[in-house]
């Protein structure tokens, strides 16, 4: 059978910097009690989520196996009980409930945004960074994929006294460049996500005091929360939305309110994303807030499968995660089980992980761009140039 091969990304936002990001997966093998949906990848690799799971050691020398079980270390069972290729140079094996699977490799890119005003590219084991796109607009802040359709999306601050946010959305290839929402439809968007099956886009309005989603083609702007209105309000950072994060299966989405500058008043919060019967963004009762007290969250990623949240902390220079729900006996306000995971980490604002290779990634207005392990081991600076924002990690065919 034919060897495939898929893609790991990474996009960032950031303001001239540009460096490496995620590793190589090497060779595979025969990926022993597979099973579930998606692919298997070697040494690190890829991953195409999964119901089923390969087991036990085979050849695999890494990957993850699906909800039946791992495999020896790391990557996730694949379709079909899919196995990685490598040495054997060929379809892996997948038993115990999987057929003959499709070889994959991987190998990772970074894509950023630069706070002055470019989308940018570089391979992530040797960086050599390239434009994508030139003007990008005033200050681009967040970032999402949808990699079917082939486009990039971004939010654009613009100039915050001047209520003239907008998105914007171009080809991966930096063709056809598009706005969305013009300036002026969103006040000052800053993390974003998209939900591809059900054709929108959401994002938080800091200045805004809002989260808002659209429809992929920008219209049908809609706001969900209405944190707070009018100037006075304004002026309380603590009521400014900045991360956003999706749990479409579960029906959540997140976010956090920063705060002022290390003032530990920041929170992190989720509601449904279907609006309670009856209520509206400013009266909906079903916001909780999972922590509070932080000293000032900023963008957020979620590991929904095992429940666990991170966030880049800009307040402290931290990143960091948590268990989604509040320990029982405990509330958001004193909760003890934050692991801060990476420090110094100066103005941190974005944060993505790429689980498949056991990896995080970050970003920081003082222009830093690292990695480490899930767990904050293996830091590594990749670049130190620029102001970066926001930073996503996708899997390209």
């Amino acid at each position: 059978m034919a060897a495939s091969r898929r893609i790991a990304v990474v996009f960032w936002l950031v303001a001239g910097g540009c460096g490496g990001g995620g590793g190589e997966g090497g060779t595979g093998g025969a990926a022993a009690a597979g099973g579930g949906a998606g692919d298997v990848a070697g040494a690190g690799g890829g991953i195409a989520g999964g119901a089923g799971g390969g087991g036990g050691g085979g050849m695999n020398a890494g990957g993850r196996g699906g909800a039946a079980g791992t495999n020896a270390a790391g990557g996730r069972g694949g379709a079909a009980g899919r196995g990685a290729a490598g040495s054997s140079g060929a379809a892996g094996r997948g038993s115990a409930g999987g057929g003959a699977g499709t070889a994959i490799a991987s190998a990772a890119t970074i894509f950023y945004l630069d706070v002055a005003g470019r989308v940018m590219t570089a391979d992530a084991e040797n960086p050599s960074p390239r434009v994508v796109v030139a003007s990008a607009g005033q200050g681009p802040d967040g970032i999402a994929i949808d990699v079917a359709a082939g486009h990039v999306f971004w939010t654009g601050m613009g100039s915050p006294s001047a209520d003239d946010g907008f998105v914007m959305r171009a080809n991966l290839d930096g063709s056809n460049v598009t706005t969305l929402v013009a300036a002026g439809g969103t006040y000052t968007p800053k993390q974003m996500r998209v939900d591809v099956a059900g054709g929108k886009l959401y994002w938080s309005d800091r200045e805004g005091m809002k989260i808002q989603r659209a429809n992929v083609d920008g219209s049908n702007v809609e706001t969900l929360v209405t944190v707070a209105t009018g100037a006075t309000a304004r002026m309380d950072a603590s009521n400014w939305c900045v991360g956003m994060a999706l749990d479409t299966a579960g029906g959540w989405f997140y976010w956090t309110q920063k705060g002022g500058d290390n003032a530990g008043v920041g929170s992190i919060r989720r509601a449904h994303i279907v609006m309670p019967a009856g209520q509206t963004s400013t009266n909906r009762t079903d916001i909780e807030v999972l922590f509070a007290g932080l000293p000032e969250p900023i963008d957020i990623e979620l590991d929904v499968e095992a429940g666990l949240i991170y966030w880049a902390d800009r307040g402290d220079d931290t990143i960091n995660r948590a268990p989604i729900a509040i320990p029982t006996g405990q509330t958001s306000a004193n909760r003890t089980d934050r692991q801060i995971l990476v420090r110094s980490v100066g103005e941190a604002i974005g944060v993505a992980i790429d689980k498949p290779r056991g990896r995080l990634y970050y970003t920081s207005a003082e222009g830093q761009l690292g990695r480490a392990n899930l767990d904050g081991t293996g830091k590594q600076e990749l670049t130190g140039a620029g102001a970066l924002t926001g930073i996503v990690v996708v899997n390209l065919r």
